[in-house]
């Protein structure tokens, strides 16, 4: 079967899924469930998200621990083949083999929790995608867990007839994963690009902007949000880098935006995330005030957030 194959296989059996109408019903029961969990935490809902979400961490924390099931029970299928190709009958591979397993059953709970924080806000096909790549988890989990007791009750024939198909089902899931990742973008900055300007350009009077009041506005094809707070103008790009939002609709606390769409807040001094879901700074722009005119241009430097964001008094 060549390469082309493969891949129209795939291609197919995502679009089949994400015509099964039917898992809406489950998604939304499922995304309820989940969204009652996170009020029922009170006033830890915040902290609890930015750690599911890996705001911490700047990078979805769900990707990194998807590494530990796939590599452990990677491990594990390597091992036991090693097993059955010793001629001494060594107990070494047997036992690396379950060590494998049951740390690819850990980390796939560890992975499964980020995962679900991350795939309640989706919408449309990605939810369906997403719930079809969780339910083929967790069916790779069971099989596992199954695998796990057999192995241990010294029926390890079937206990690795188990595996197999675990793998089989996990390899599966991996492949609708990265269809959320790289396909439907799930995961992935989607702030809108910086404008391309070499040098500072007019975008506004300053007159036209009112304090607190955010103003949207397009720059060579970009579109940019500037909000005046106090003495200075503060520019980012106004798409959320979460899923896209308009941040020119958020709400706007202190020196923060919130997302109207899943409640992310970016400073507006550097673009930090100060709350998840986002895990991507937002992109800001250099500002200054001349002849009672606001301009911006892309930032000179990439390598400091400080920088990103530096401005200009508005007035004075």
């Amino acid at each position: 079967m060549t390469t082309r194959n493969l891949a129209t296989i795939g291609d197919a059996a995502i679009t089949a899924i994400e015509r099964l109408t039917w898992l809406d019903g489950i998604a939304d029961a499922l995304q309820e469930l989940v969204h009652r969990a996170f009020v029922a935490a009170g006033p830890a809902q915040r902290r609890i998200k930015n750690l599911l979400h890996g705001t911490w961490l700047g990078h979805p924390l769900h990707v990194v621990l998807t590494d530990v099931p796939v590599g452990a029970w990677t491990t594990a299928l390597i091992l036991d083949t090693l097993g059955d190709a010793d001629a001494r009958g060594s107990n070494d591979y047997a036992r690396g083999a379950d060590t494998a397993v049951a740390v690819g059953m850990v980390g796939a709970v560890a992975a499964a929790l980020p995962g679900l924080a991350d795939w309640h806000y989706t919408t449309g096909d990605t939810r369906r995608s997403g719930l079809a790549h969780g339910l083929l988890n967790t069916a790779a989990l069971v099989l596992y867990t199954r695998s796990f007791a057999l192995r241990r009750s010294g029926r390890r024939r079937e206990g690795r007839a188990f595996s197999g198909v675990g793998y089989a089902v996990m390899l599966a899931a991996a492949y609708i994963g990265g269809h959320l990742v790289y396909r439907q973008r799930l995961g992935v900055d989607q702030s809108q690009p910086l404008a391309e300007v070499g040098d500072f350009v007019l975008v506004l009077s300053l007159d036209e902007l009112r304090e607190n009041q955010p103003v949207r506005v397009d720059v060579a094809g970009a579109r940019v949000l500037l909000v005046r707070r106090g003495r200075h103008v503060r520019a980012l790009a106004e798409s959320c880098s979460h899923l896209g939002g308009p941040l020119a609709e958020g709400r706007f606390d202190g020196d923060t935006v919130i997302c109207p769409w899943h409640g992310s807040r970016f400073s507006l001094e550097d673009g930090r995330v100060i709350d998840g879901p986002a895990t991507a700074t937002q992109p800001c722009y250099e500002t200054r005030i001349r002849d009672g005119r606001v301009e911006i241009r892309r930032p000179r430097r990439k390598d400091s957030a400080a920088e990103l964001s530096s401005t200009r008094p508005a007035a004075g």
